[in-house]
C-alpha cells in the first residue's frame, strides 16, 4: 500500500470538500492516486466533479497579439506573482507574443528561435532572467488563422492570469467574439462542440454516471435511462455552443454568435499555471528575495 501523507490528503480535500476519513479512504483504496481518489469519491457521491485543471501553480502571464488574419495567444512565466507585475517582465510578454504573431512559428524550438531586433526570444528571455533575477520561461503558445470574412475575438482576465482567444467564421463582428472569449475565461469549456468530445472522455464519465446511479440503489432498467440523460446534460455542460451565454442566459453561445452572422469554430484558453506545481512562499519571504535580502 502507497504511503498516503497528510498533505496528500489535503490536497484530496481541497479539491473535492470531502471530510478528512473520507479523503483518507479514497487514497487508501486507490493506492494514493489523486485522480483515481477523485473518481473514487465522487463514484460514492461524496464530492462533485473536480476541475483537476484548477490546481493553479506558476506565476506569470498570458497574452495575446492579433496580426491581420493572425493571431497568438502565449503563457510566460515568472517563479512569483511579484514579478509578474514588475513593467520589465510585462514589457517582454508584449514582444514575445508580438513576434510570435508576426513569425507563425510551427513549434517551441522554432518559437524561441524567432528573431526580434537581432537577438532570440531565447536570448530575450535569458537576459531578462538575469537582469529580474527570477527564472523566466516561455511555456506554451497557439496561432490561429483566418479569412477576411471572419473574426478574431481577444481576452484578458485579472491582467492576463486567464487569456483566451476565439475564431468566429463567418461574421467580422470582433465584439462578438470578444464576448465569447469573455465567456470562455468564465466558463471554461473543454470543447467547442459535442462532435469533438473524444471517446475517452465520453466513456470516463459514462462510468462514473453508472456507478453512481447504481450506488443509488435505482434498478437496472431505470440506470440506463437515466445514465442517457445525465450524459446529454454532461455533452451540453462541456460543449461551448451548447452553453447558456452568460451575458444572456436565455440563448445558447451558438445562437448568440449565429444572430452575428457567425460561428464560432475554435477557441483557446490558457490559464497561469494550471497543472503544474506552485512552490509556496510566503509575501514577506517573497518581497525579501525580490530585494536581494
Amino acid at each position: 500500500m502507497s504511503n498516503i501523507t497528510a498533505k496528500l490528503v489535503k490536497e484530496l480535500r481541497d479539491m473535492t470538500g470531502v471530510g478528512m476519513m473520507d479523503a483518507k479512504k479514497a487514497l487508501v483504496e486507490v493506492e494514493g492516486d489523486i485522480e483515481k481518489a477523485i473518481d473514487f469519491l465522487r463514484e460514492k457521491g461524496l464530492a462533485k466533479a473536480a476541475k483537476k485543471a484548477d490546481r493553479i501553480a506558476a506565476e506569470g502571464m498570458t497574452a495575446t497579439y492579433v496580426d491581420g488574419n493572425t493571431a497568438a495567444i502565449i503563457e510566460l512565466n515568472s517563479e512569483t506573482d511579484f514579478v509578474s507585475k514588475n513593467d520589465k517582465f510585462q514589457a517582454l510578454v508584449a514582444t514575445v507574443v508580438k513576434a510570435i504573431a508576426e513569425s507563425k512559428p510551427a513549434t517551441m524550438e522554432e518559437a524561441l528561435a524567432v528573431q526580434v531586433d537581432g537577438k532570440s526570444i531565447e536570448e530575450l528571455i535569458l537576459e531578462a532572467t538575469t537582469v529580474i533575477g527570477e527564472k523566466l520561461s516561455l511555456r506554451r503558445f497557439e496561432i490561429l488563422t483566418k479569412s477576411d470574412a471572419d473574426a478574431f475575438g481577444e481576452y484578458l482576465h485579472m491582467g492576463g492570469r486567464i487569456g483566451v482567444l476565439t475564431l468566429v467564421e463567418g461574421s467580422t463582428d470582433k465584439e462578438a467574439g470578444k464576448d465569447v472569449a469573455m465567456h470562455v475565461a468564465a466558463i471554461n469549456p473543454k470543447y467547442v462542440s459535442r462532435d469533438e468530445v473524444s471517446a475517452e472522455d465520453y466513456e470516463h464519465e459514462k462510468k462514473i454516471q453508472t456507478e453512481i446511479a447504481l450506488n443509488e440503489g435505482k434498478p437496472a432498467n431505470i440506470v440506463e435511462k437515466m445514465i442517457e440523460g445525465r450524459m446529454n446534460k454532461y455533452l451540453a455542460d462541456i460543449s461551448l455552443s451548447e452553453q447558456a451565454f452568460v451575458k444572456n442566459p436565455d440563448v445558447t453561445v451558438a445562437d448568440y454568435v449565429a444572430s452575428k452572422g457567425g460561428k464560432v469554430t475554435k477557441f483557446v484558453r490558457f490559464e497561469v499555471g494550471e497543472g503544474m506545481e506552485k512552490k509556496q512562499e510566503n509575501f514577506a519571504d517573497e518581497v525579501a528575495a525580490q530585494m536581494g535580502k
